[in-house]
């Protein structure tokens, strides 16, 4: 994460998050904190960087998802240059599914 976004108000935020005990109370939370709008675009970013990672074309995950291939590509450049945040999600629950 950038250093313009480590704030005490973002550790705040983060935090929030963290105190969710299971998936119902933290879409309580996402609720009351997002448009639907914004939850679906990080739902689709979320599910354009899995498919990636799965090796799937620019011209399917467009297909399948609905994504713009400039929000493809911005993921793409956050799982080739970023903060590995993707990686570390993404295997973790590979692990789970057992893939």
């Amino acid at each position: 994460m950038s250093k313009e976004l480590r704030t005490e108000e973002m550790d705040n935020l983060l935090d929030a998050l963290l105190m969710a005990k299971n998936r119902d109370e933290l879409y309580s939370f996402l609720t009351d904190l997002c448009t639907v709008s914004e939850l679906e675009a990080f739902r689709q970013r979320f599910e354009v960087a899995r498919m990636l990672k799965d090796e799937i074309t620019y011209q399917e995950i467009v297909q399948k998802t609905g994504a713009s291939t400039a929000t493809i590509s911005r993921v793409n450049r956050a799982l080739n240059y970023g903060a590995d945040g993707y990686e570390l999600v993404i295997s973790r629950l590979n692990a789970l599914e057992g893939k």
